[in-house]
C-alpha cells in the first residue's frame, strides 16, 4: 500500500465558527457556481479528470413504469 503524506500547507487552523461560515459563502454562490465546485470535489475523491467524467454502467439500472 502505497504511503501518502499531509500537506500540512495546504491547510489553515480557524476555529469552528470560522469554518462553520462557509456554508454561508457557498449559498450566496449561484446554482450553477456551485455545480461546478460539487464537480470539482467529485473529480478529487473520486480520483478521475475533472473534464471527463466516467460514464454511468447502465448495466446496474433498470428503467420500470410503475403500476397505475
Amino acid at each position: 500500500m502505497a504511503s501518502f503524506k499531509l500537506d500540512r500547507t495546504s491547510f489553515k487552523a480557524q476555529t469552528a465558527a470560522a469554518a462553520a461560515d462557509h456554508a454561508a459563502y457557498y449559498k450566496n454562490l449561484s446554482w450553477q457556481e456551485r455545480l461546478k465546485v460539487s464537480s470539482f470535489l467529485n473529480s478529487i475523491a473520486y480520483n478521475y479528470p475533472e473534464d471527463t467524467p466516467p460514464k454511468l454502467d447502465r448495466t446496474k439500472f433498470v428503467a420500470k413504469s410503475r403500476p397505475a
